[in-house]
C-alpha cells in the first residue's frame, strides 16, 4: 500500500480538507522527511496539513488523490462510478509543490519548476509525480529554459524517481515531451468501464455517446427544442446570446483550450439553455461538468450528423437521458486519441513514451466548498492522470525494494507491461483512423503493476551512463557542466546513444548491420537462469549473444 513512501508532486496544489486526504492508519511521519507545510494566499499550513499531507486549483487535487488518496467510501460523480475511492498508494504520503497558478490561462513558472524540485529533493520525497508538460518544439536536455529536465537530472541522481506526462497533443507523431532518459515518460490508456449517453433526435435515431454530465434536459414531455447557430463555435458564446433560451444548442469547438470551452458552456446555461452538444476532433478527451447541466461530448462526425438533421426538418427536437455505468463485459484497453505519440523529436533513437496507464475518464477528488461533505468526485482525463497511476507503482516498489535505483524501477515497469488485452486481443491507438498500437504509442505497453513487482531481470543506470548519452547527443562538455554542476569529460570518440543501457532498443536508421550493447542485473531468486526469446520481423536478423 506505499506505507513510508512520500510521493511528491509538482502541480496547481491541493485541497487538504478533503476526507480523501485524511491520515487514519497511517502512523508517524518518516523520520528523513525534512519539510515543512508553508503557509501561502488562502492556505494556512498549521491547519491544513496533517500526517497524509506533508506539505486550489482541481488539477492537483485529483492527481493527488489518484497517486495516494485514502479510502473513502459511496464516492462517485453524479452516482456514476459509484464505489470506494483510493489511491494507488493509500499508504503513502503526500508533499505538494505548487508551480502552477491561475494567470493568463494557467503558468507554470520555469522558476517555480525548478525550486520545487530542489525543495523536494531536499525535503526526502522518494518519487516525483511531475503532470506537467512542456510545448514543442522541445528544448535540448541542456538548455536551461527547460525545467524538468533539469530538475529531473539531480532528483535522479539523488535516487529519487521522475513520472512525467507525455503530453495531451496526440494522435500526430512526435509530439511526446518530457522525453529525457532518466524520466519515466507516462501515455494515456482508455480503462476497461464506460459512462454511454443517449441522444435521442426528433426523428427517433439515437446515438450513445460519450458521457460529460449526468443530468436529463429540463423540458416538456422529456423533448427539447434543438439549436445551432451558424458561425459561431462554442468558445464565442455569450451570456447575453438569447437565442439559446429553453433550447438545447449543438455547438462545434474550435481549438483545444479547455478553459475557453468552459467559459462557452457557461454562458449556455447564464443564457437560459437547457443543455449543450459539444462536437471537436478529439474524440476521447474526456469532458467532466460539476455544474449539474446537461452536457454531453461527441465527434465531429456526430456533430456533423445531428446538424444534418437539423437541418432537415422546420421543428429539430431532441432528448438527453442521463448517462449510466457500464458494466459486465469488460471495455477493451486502448491508447487514449489525445494522448502524444513518439518517436522523441530531440532523440528518435531514444524509445518514447516508455509506459501507457490508466488516463481517460478517471474519477477523483476535486475541490468543494462544502467541507461538511467527503468532498467532490470529478472524471477528468489527460497523461496528467495517467502519470499518478505510474507513481503510485512506483510507491508501491519502493516500498518493497529500497535499494532499487530509479532506472532499475523504470525498467520493471516498462519490461513487464502489457502488449495485449487481457483477453489475447490487440490494442489499439485511438486516431483519425484507428490503428494498431506500437511502442510508439506505448512505450513498453499498458502498465501492469504485479508484474512488476518481479521483472527477473533489469536494466540498470546512473548519472555516469546519462552522461554519456549527452556525450553521445553530441553535447559540449561546457553544455553538459551546465546540467550536471560538476566538471565532466566526454570521451575523445563520441559514445553511441545506442549503447545506452535502456530496457527497449530503437534504430532509427538501420541501413547496416548493428552491434549494440545492453547489461541486464538479475533481481530475481538466486541462481535465475534466462534464455533470450527472439521474435524477428521479416526481413530483419537478429542474435544475441550470449543468448542465455
Amino acid at each position: 500500500m506505499g506505507n513510508g513512501v512520500i510521493i511528491g508532486l509538482l502541480d496547481t496544489g491541493i485541497w487538504p480538507e478533503l476526507q480523501v486526504f485524511n491520515e487514519e492508519n497511517l502512523g508517524p511521519i518518516p523520520s528523513r522527511w525534512k519539510g515543512v507545510c508553508e503557509s501561502g494566499e488562502h492556505f494556512d499550513g498549521a491547519k491544513a496539513c496533517n500526517g497524509k499531507l506533508i506539505d486550489p486549483s482541481g488539477h492537483g487535487t485529483h492527481t493527488s488523490s489518484i497517486a495516494g488518496g485514502s479510502f473513502v467510501d459511496n464516492a462517485s460523480c453524479g452516482g456514476l462510478g459509484l464505489g470506494t475511492v483510493r489511491g494507488g498508494a493509500p499508504g503513502a504520503r503526500l508533499a505538494m509543490y505548487k508551480v502552477c497558478w491561475r494567470l493568463y490561462g494557467g503558468v507554470c513558472a520555469d522558476a517555480d519548476v525548478l525550486k520545487a524540485f530542489d525543495e523536494a529533493i531536499n525535503d526526502g520525497v522518494d518519487v516525483l509525480s511531475v503532470s506537467l508538460a512542456a510545448d514543442i518544439p522541445l528544448y535540448s536536455e541542456v538548455d536551461c529554459r527547460g525545467s524538468i529536465p533539469i530538475g529531473s537530472f539531480h532528483a535522479v541522481a539523488r535516487g529519487i524517481t521522475v513520472v512525467c506526462a507525455a503530453g495531451n497533443v496526440g494522435p500526430r507523431a512526435e509530439t511526446v515531451q518530457n522525453t529525457a532518459p532518466w524520466i519515466l515518460t507516462v501515455a494515456a490508456s482508455t480503462v476497461d468501464r464506460s459512462f454511454p449517453t443517449p441522444i435521442t433526435l426528433g426523428n427517433n435515431h439515437t446515438i450513445i455517446v460519450k458521457q460529460c454530465s449526468q443530468e436529463r434536459t429540463q423540458c416538456p414531455q422529456h423533448w427539447c427544442t434543438l439549436k445551432y447557430q451558424t458561425s459561431r463555435f462554442c468558445e464565442s458564446f455569450s451570456s447575453d446570446d438569447d437565442w439559446m433560451v429553453g433550447k438545447v444548442v449543438l455547438c462545434f469547438a474550435s481549438d483545444y483550450n479547455q478553459s475557453l470551452l468552459d467559459d462557452g458552456i457557461s454562458s449556455v446555461i447564464k443564457a437560459g439553455g437547457l443543455g449543450v452538444i459539444v462536437s471537436r476532433s478529439a474524440s476521447n478527451y474526456f469532458y467532466s461538468s460539476v455544474t449539474n447541466f446537461p452536457c454531453v461530448q461527441v465527434t465531429y462526425e456526430t456533430g456533423t450528423q445531428i446538424l444534418y438533421y437539423i437541418r432537415s426538418t422546420s421543428n429539430p427536437q431532441v432528448r438527453l437521458s442521463p448517462s449510466r455505468t457500464h458494466i459486465g463485459k469488460p471495455v477493451s484497453t486502448n491508447v487514449a486519441y489525445f494522448s502524444s505519440r513518439g518517436p522523441s523529436s530531440n532523440a528518435p533513437a531514444l524509445l518514447k513514451p516508455d509506459i501507457a496507464a490508466p488516463g481517460v475518464q478517471i474519477l477523483a477528488a476535486i475541490p468543494t466548498f462544502d467541507e461538511t461533505t467527503n468532498g467532490a468526485f470529478a472524471f477528468l482525463s489527460g497523461t496528467s492522470m495517467a502519470t499518478p497511476h505510474v507513481s503510485r507503482i512506483v510507491a508501491l516498489l519502493k516500498s518493497l525494494y529500497q535499494d532499487w535505483s530509479p532506472a532499475a524501477i523504470k525498467s520493471a515497469i516498462i519490461t513487464t507491461a502489457l502488449t495485449a488485452q487481457l483477453s489475447g486481443g490487440p490494442i489499439f491507438a485511438e486516431g483519425e483512423p484507428p490503428k494498431l498500437a506500437n511502442p510508439f504509442d506505448f512505450g513498453g505497453g499498458i502498465v501492469n503493476p504485479n508484474n512488476a513487482a518481479d521483472p527477473g531481470l533489469v536494466y540498470d543506470m546512473n548519472t555516469d551512463d546519462y552522461v554519456q548519452y549527452l556525450c553521445a547527443m553530441g553535447y559540449s562538455n561546457t553544455d553538459i557542466v551546465q546540467l550536471t554542476e560538476h566538471p565532466i569529460s566526454c570521451p575523445s570518440k563520441q559514445p553511441s546513444i545506442l549503447d545506452l543501457n535502456l530496457p527497449s532498443i530503437t534504430i532509427p536508421s538501420l541501413k547496416k548491420p548493428t552491434v549494440l550493447t545492453r547489461t541486464v542485473t538479475n533481481v530475481g531468486p538466486v541462481n535465475s537462469k534466462y534464455k533470450a526469446n527472439i521474435e524477428s520481423t521479416s526481413g530483419i536478423n537478429i542474435a544475441v549473444k550470449p543468448d542465455t
